[in-house]
């Protein structure tokens, strides 16, 4: 398996936007993302650096080449997993809950530490 990491953009804060009950709500959708992905054992942590070769996944599926982000978006989080290639990296990425309140996932490969 290799590592890819997945960078989270959106163009607001969330907090700024729902109540507390609705960020309630989206964190537990968070949590089982998060959960089925570790469960499946496709969560990953270690120290890397991202590589060049990348995907954005965006709302209604839409998978897009390259790490090329908006100048108005804010990275909102990263996280590391494990899969085959790039494509099944992107899967994974479709189930991301930030897509759901109109941000983005962009998926990267990761250079381990000590690579040429």
């Amino acid at each position: 398996m290799n590592e890819f990491a997945m960078i989270f953009r959106n163009d607001f804060h969330p907090e700024a936007k729902y109540s507390p009950d609705e960020m309630q709500e989206i964190m537990k959708q968070w949590q089982a993302w998060m959960g089925g992905m570790a469960a499946k054992g496709q969560l990953a942590n270690s120290g890397t650096r991202l590589g060049g070769d990348g995907k954005t996944v965006k709302p209604s599926a839409v998978v897009t080449n390259g790490p090329y982000a908006e100048i108005k978006e804010i990275i909102t989080g990263v996280i590391v997993v494990k899969a085959g290639n790039i494509d099944a990296a992107a899967e994974i990425a479709k189930g991301c809950p930030i897509l759901n309140f109109g941000g983005n996932v962009e998926v990267r490969d990761i250079i381990p530490m000590g690579a040429n």
